[in-house]
C-alpha cells in the first residue's frame, strides 16, 4: 500500500503544486494533499479494488477542489474528503459499467496468487459487489460503502449525508435486501 501511495503522490503532487495558486484554495491545496492523500486513496481503493483507479480518484478529488469557483464551508474536512473519495470512486465504477468497455488494465489487481477455491470465490464476490454498487441509487451505494466497507456508524453517516439516523437505517436495510435479492438471482442463474 505504501508503494502505491508513493506512486500516486509522484503523479499528483506536481500538478497540485503547479496549480495551487490558481484556485480558491491557493497554497492550502498543497497542505490538504499532504495531510489527506492517504485517507482519500484508501477510501477509493476500498471501493474500486484497484490501485490505478484509486490514484485516478485521488486526482479527481483534488482537481474538483482546484476547479471550484468558491470553496464551500466545510465543518468536518476529513469526512468531506472521505465522502468526496467514495463518490468519485462510485462515479468511476458507474462510468465503467455504462461504457461496457473494460480494458484488461482496469481489472482489479490480485493481492497474490490465488490458488484456493475460496480465494477465487471471494474475489468474484468482491467484483460482483463493486458492479452491484455501481447499479444502485448513488445515495444508497454511498451509505452502504460508508457503513459496511468504511465501517462508519449510522449517526456519522447521517451527519455526513445531512439526514437522520432513521433514514440511514432504512436505506441500509433496503440496500442489503436488494443486494441479497440480486445475489441470489445471480447464484440461481449460474447453476
Amino acid at each position: 500500500m505504501q508503494a502505491m501511495m508513493q506512486i500516486a503522490q509522484a503523479k499528483i503532487e506536481p500538478l497540485a503544486r503547479s496549480q495551487a495558486q490558481e484556485g480558491p484554495m491557493g497554497p492550502r491545496l498543497d497542505q490538504l494533499f499532504a495531510e489527506h492523500k492517504e485517507l482519500i486513496f484508501r477510501a477509493a481503493y476500498r471501493v474500486t479494488g484497484n490501485a490505478s483507479d484509486a490514484e485516478d480518484v485521488l486526482q479527481t478529488v483534488f482537481l474538483r477542489l482546484l476547479r471550484q469557483e468558491q470553496m464551500p464551508e466545510i465543518r468536518h474536512l476529513r469526512a468531506y474528503l472521505h465522502r468526496a473519495a467514495v463518490n468519485a470512486a462510485l462515479d468511476l465504477l458507474r462510468t465503467r459499467r455504462d461504457s461496457q468497455n473494460v480494458a484488461l488494465d482496469d481489472q482489479p489487481e490480485p493481492a497474490g496468487t490465488m490458488t484456493a477455491t475460496s480465494d477465487v470465490e471471494s474475489h468474484e464476490l468482491q467484483e460482483w459487489l463493486r458492479l452491484a454498487l455501481a447499479r444502485l441509487n448513488p445515495r444508497w451505494a454511498e451509505m452502504f460503502v460508508l457503513r459496511f466497507i468504511e465501517e462508519y456508524p449510522n449517526r456519522d453517516i447521517a451527519r455526513m449525508m445531512k439526514t437522520s439516523s432513521a433514514v440511514v437505517a432504512v436505506v441500509l436495510h433496503r440496500t442489503r435486501a436488494q443486494l441479497k435479492k440480486d445475489y441470489l438471482a445471480m447464484i440461481r442463474g449460474s447453476r
